[in-house]
């Protein structure tokens, strides 16, 4: 490929980002007035002042207009995973790879709290993030296996690890959302980790005794 032929398929990659962004912006803008399940690809179209089959050329459906930024990041994660020093155990790799999903968190955190609520209040978009998420864990998982040097599917324990790990930056937005943001994100996902490599604690307290059977 001649140096003008990747000038222009480079130009054309970032014209359509643009234009990708664009829309999304006004699709998620839309779907915070009057709320997801009220509003049609048509309307997405006619408030962005494009055809309904360029909106579709653009995004596949009204779920992909708001989540579609996360199908790169599952790539991201694994990658910055990978390039963590090896010296480091998995939970310590698999914490430190996760600054990269926190990221559009701390730059725009009024944004992600919107994101955050609609999701949460839409069943529709609360099942695509998952599955876009299941799909993370997968590759979190033989990130874990290649950080290993060995050319190797992803084990059991890897994949739980990663589905761990997944779960505890689920919960530490849950909390940063209910908190309206007002909690540290970083410290709530270190908190979260922190209570899973933690050593089980076996002792039985008090209040939580139950009556036994006569």
């Amino acid at each position: 490929m001649s140096a003008a032929t990747r000038t222009t398929t480079g130009t054309r990659g970032i014209a359509r980002a643009a234009v990708q962004a664009e829309l999304a912006h006004v699709a998620f803008d839309l779907f915070r007035r009057q709320g997801f399940d009220k509003v049609t690809v048509d309307d997405l179209a006619a408030a962005a002042g494009v055809s309904r089959s360029t909106f579709l050329r653009y995004f596949r459906s009204k779920e992909e207009a708001v989540l579609g930024a996360f199908d790169a990041q599952g790539e991201k994660l694994a990658a910055a995973l990978r390039a963590r020093p090896a010296a480091e155990n998995d939970w310590t790799a698999l914490r430190r790879a996760l600054d990269t999903a926190l990221e559009p968190y701390r730059q725009d955190p009024e944004h992600s709290l919107a994101l955050l609520s609609l999701v949460a209040s839409t069943s529709a978009l609360c099942a695509r993030r998952l599955e876009k998420q299941d799909s993370w864990r997968t590759l979190l998982a033989q990130a874990l296996a290649d950080r290993t040097g060995d050319t190797r599917p992803a084990t059991l324990a890897e994949s739980v690890r990663a589905a761990a790990a997944l779960d505890c930056l689920n919960i530490a937005l849950e909390h940063w959302s209910t908190d309206g943001a007002t909690t540290d994100l970083d410290a709530l996902v270190d908190q979260a980790f922190t209570v899973l490599t933690a050593p089980a604690d076996t002792t039985r307290q008090p209040h939580d005794e139950r009556p036994r059977p006569a």
